[in-house]
């Protein structure tokens, strides 16, 4: 199928998918604990005869059942090495449905889509997956599907950001077939990780995916909002495949409470939402395919408008760049140059500095932060994706590449998991050929830069021949107007006394003819010249006053910063009053001391940031060892830690002090953030893995025996048939952070496994996950087997699927949405306070 094939299919009708898999083996006998791909391999009856049954329901794509066949997955059941087969397999059942159903025969086409997901492992840095190892491994269940034949991939029931472009770079870089992408949200609408709709849209279709959306999450009825804001982003087709509502328990088996009638019916409205590729996910059969092609079959396609919008992203946020709307800045801090200090760092292989950077720009207001590595001593590239990885990580503000070599930018861009901007492109040969292909590639934007291998432009007509040239030969290859900020190529007045006058004509030239934004390094007007800050910040003024969008500069430096907020108040943008007295208030603030910097860019006072009062009271404006480890758990620094913890140490302070005064009330605070949604999982992590980090060290020297700090023993586990343990991981850092002795038994455990080892711990809690709604009903057994045994132990229940009425109606003593809430439940469930 080539791609032109699949625009035409979705021009031509709303485009019907197949339902569910999983729910419907187990229906056909499927037992938990199984590796799916083997079963349906060996009863392959039983998905030939459902695949037969969508195609005459009248599903356009099959979605082939090689759902988790990739090498991680197979090897939790010991069948790693029978990856091609097993692929090859149940590509050939799918062939197999095709033509047995004899639909062909009739002239029309069903197509087949090799299925890829999640592999459950966590990507570095909260996990040990590298990116480019997660892209192999996807590579190889790719190029054995391939030698079955199918017409296209999908990439779906997907959690991070990062796995969806490691997944789509897979399947673009082993061949030219469309790649459809869909991702699970939250009732938040927001993925796991914390991937908002818009942002995933923006993402993945700049990096060349043909169709995005969201599947399983919930019930047709609830994904509206979701399909109607990415249809507001998107210029590909958006895809919709809900479950049939949610999973009940009725006479010992998992129940969607939709109806084919009823799931026709809400999902015609995720049509009617601007949905143009629609199917089910769990708990739907043929049934509820046939009546949901009958409801939307006469409904016109949708034109999908090839709009392209001004943003770049990070994983969990997306940053619009409006030409008209409030003025930029970019941080240019994080740059060796002259900077002695930071490049002795660097050479050892410490960030420290480049971090403080990071957080300091962003508390005092960046809008995006420019990396570069540029420096000898180092390997520029392996620093480079380094301080991407680290950055990215404790900041969730857009990035800026720096890099005059091609091989740094593209390693960067390649593991950077948003939509980064390039500085720059210019018309000298090396970069022009091979970075525009490079930002299509990872769907970045990029500044242009007016210079050519001639050097600079002799004029203010060749510098705009070199614009116009590049703008063209980036529209040419498939990108746009919108993906391009150009650069004002700032002179110095000393030297030429209409530098700035010639700069703000390219920035009219390129706002008002070309409708393109802009950009200026402002240190260069006044290179030579005394109190340089007086004419940089008259400079950015009148250039602001031209249109000029954003300026690479230092953000604590308050006269230019504060002259570009107090330009864009005079010029009456929206807002900017309230931009203006919080920048020029909260920086006064900042001077004296009173101010901390929050990880997902807002500056917030310490009380908001939940630093206990003891702390607040000893900070003066100084630094303060204790304050720091409070501050070091909250931004999830591990780098840090240890260090801390041994100068608050050798300051007298009790190990126990650490624990009960810092520590704790820190990860409560995180656990307070992640409610608020303003922490996402990957925070949550990196804050748990750096407070176990300091309580490992700290453990010899606290008092063990009867004063042991020993809440409860809790024999925690993924249920049998379940092999996703992320949330479960997340529990046990958490529940061992706050000093219950935890048993962690893994994913996919025996029933039978966790009763036993709760007799023999004298448990007084068992907790167990469950990520799939076909695994969900091995928690009531787990129940079962206890009440049986007649242990005198509390179970509480937790994963995607799971609601508190499950709990209910299994007889779990509580429900718990998330791993903050899990500590809570169950020190409520042993009445601890």
């Amino acid at each position: 199928m080539t791609k032109k094939e699949f625009q035409n299919l979705f021009q031509s009708k709303i485009v019907l998918l197949d339902g569910a898999t999983g729910s419907n083996m187990q229906k056909s006998g499927m037992p938990s604990g199984v590796c799916p791909e083997t079963w349906i391999l060996e009863h392959s009856e039983a998905l030939v005869e459902l695949q037969k049954g969508y195609i005459l329901s009248g599903s356009d794509i099959l979605y082939a059942p090689t759902f988790t066949s990739n090498r991680i997955k197979l090897s939790e059941y010991g069948l790693a090495d029978e990856i091609e087969r097993i692929n090859r397999g149940l590509v050939k059942l799918s062939k197999i449905a095709i033509q047995e159903s004899n639909v062909e025969q009739t002239g029309r086409k069903v197509y087949i889509a090799g299925d890829l997901t999640m592999t459950g492992e966590q990507l570095y840095p909260v996990g040990k997956l590298k990116f480019e190892e997660l892209v192999d491994i996807y590579k190889e269940q790719i190029a054995y599907i391939l030698m079955e034949g199918v017409d296209l991939f999908v990439v779906e029931t997907m959690m991070s950001l990062q796995e969806c472009r490691a997944a789509l770079l897979a399947v673009k870089e082993t061949c030219d077939l469309p790649v459809m992408v869909t991702l699970t949200f939250n009732d938040n609408m927001r993925t796991l990780y914390g991937t908002d709709p818009v942002t995933a849209v923006t993402v993945l279709q700049n990096m060349g995916a043909d169709a995005v959306g969201v599947n399983c999450s919930t019930g047709p009825e609830k994904m509206c909002e979701i399909v109607s804001t990415m249809k507001e982003y998107a210029s590909v087709p958006i895809i919709a495949k809900p479950n049939a509502g949610l999973p009940q328990l009725i006479n010992n088996e998992t129940v969607f409470s939709m109806g084919p009638e009823e799931f026709a019916n809400e999902t015609k409205k995720l049509v009617e939402a601007g949905a143009s590729i629609v199917g089910g996910c769990c708990g739907t059969t043929p049934e509820h395919i046939r009546l949901l092609q009958d409801a939307v079959k006469s409904i016109k396609p949708h034109i999908i408008e090839k709009k392209k919008k001004r943003v770049l992203t990070t994983e969990r946020r997306t940053l619009k760049i409006d030409l008209d709307g409030h003025f930029m800045i970019v941080g240019e801090r994080i740059n060796p140059t002259g900077k002695k200090a930071l490049q002795a760092e660097l050479k050892e292989g410490i960030l420290d500095t480049v971090i403080t950077m990071a957080s300091e720009q962003v508390e005092n207001g960046a809008d995006i932060l420019d990396i570069n590595m540029g420096m000898n001593g180092i390997d520029e590239k392996e620093m480079m994706v380094k301080v991407v990885e680290e950055v990215t990580g404790m900041s969730n503000i857009p990035l800026c590449i720096d890099s005059s070599h091609v091989s740094v930018m593209e390693a960067a861009l390649r593991i950077y998991p948003g939509r980064a901007l390039i500085n720059s492109i210019s018309l000298e040969k090396e970069k022009f050929e091979k970075l525009l292909p490079i930002a299509k590639k990872y769907g970045a934007m990029f500044i242009l830069l007016p210079l050519s291998d001639k050097g600079l432009p002799k004029d203010i007509d060749e510098k705009k021949e070199i614009i116009r040239h590049i703008v063209d030969a980036a529209i040419q290859i498939g990108l746009a107007k919108e993906d391009i900020i150009v650069d004002g190529l700032v002179n110095t007045v000393g030297a030429n006394k209409d530098a700035a006058i010639q700069a703000i004509e390219t920035i009219r030239y390129c706002k008002d003819e070309l409708d393109l934004a802009t950009i200026v390094g402002l240190s260069n007007i006044s290179f030579g010249l005394p109190e340089r800050q007086f004419v940089n910040s008259t400079f950015l003024a009148f250039a602001i006053q031209a249109g000029l969008t954003m300026a690479i500069a230092n953000p604590s430096q308050d006269l230019l910063v504060n002259t570009a907020f107090a330009a864009d108040l005079l010029r009456g943008k929206e807002e900017a009053d309230v931009r203006y007295i919080k920048r020029v208030t909260e920086r006064t603030i900042t001077i004296t001391g009173g101010k901390n910097n929050a990880i997902d860019g807002s500056s917030v006072d310490k009380n908001q940031l939940g630093a206990p009062q003891s702390l607040n009271e000893k900070s003066t404006g100084e630094t303060n060892t204790n304050q720091e480890i409070y501050e070091a758990v909250i931004k999830g620094n591990k780098r840090t830690i240890i260090s801390l913890v041994e100068k608050s140490l050798s300051e007298q302070n009790e190990p126990s002090f650490i624990l009960d005064n810092l520590l704790i009330p820190a990860i409560n605070q995180v656990g307070q953030l992640f409610d608020q949604q303003i922490y996402f999982l990957p925070q949550l992590i990196s804050s748990a893995e750096t407070m176990k980090s300091a309580i490992d060290y700290l453990e010899p020297m606290l008092k063990t025996g009867e004063d042991e700090k020993k809440l409860g023993t809790v024999v925690i586990a993924t249920v049998s048939g379940d092999v996703h343990d992320i949330g479960k991981n997340l529990v046990v850092l958490m529940l061992k952070n706050y000093g219950f002795n935890v048993i962690d038994l893994g994913k996919d455990v025996a029933s039978e496994k966790i009763i036993e080892v709760a007799k023999e711990s004298n448990a007084d809690v068992i907790a167990l996950s469950a990520l799939m709604t076909t695994t969900m009903l091995e928690m009531k057994e787990v129940i079962r087997l206890k009440n049986e045994s007649g242990l005198k132990v509390k179970v509480i229940i937790g994963g995607a699927v799971i609601t508190q009425s499950y709990a209910d109606e299994i007889g779990a003593d509580a429900y718990a949405k998330d791993a903050g809430e899990t500590v809570v439940i169950v020190k409520r469930l042993l009445s601890i306070n």
